[in-house]
């Protein structure tokens, strides 16, 4: 019985602490307007890195596959890893 009152008040005690650091931020906020500004255009600003891989096509993978067996790579690739 003492288990689940321990929790629950601990439970309480978590969202209370969590809401007064809400607030104060907020109550930061709301004392520098300026601050909420640079806050929403600093996020307006952001976008995605972009190097990020782009997907290749079927005839593009196609196209690399015949590189590499027209070069040796593929059989380099199939002599490495048949263990010879």
């Amino acid at each position: 019985m003492k288990v689940p009152m321990i929790a629950l008040t601990l439970a309480f005690a978590a969202c209370a602490t969590a809401s007064s650091a809400y607030a104060a931020n907020n109550a930061t906020n709301a004392a520098d307007p300026q601050a909420t500004t640079a806050g929403v255009q600093a996020e307006a600003q952001w976008t995605p890195p972009q190097s990020a891989p782009q997907a290749k096509t079927r005839a593009e993978v196609r196209q690399e596959l015949a590189r590499a067996r027209t070069d040796g790579q593929l059989a380099a690739l199939s002599k490495l890893y048949q263990g010879s």
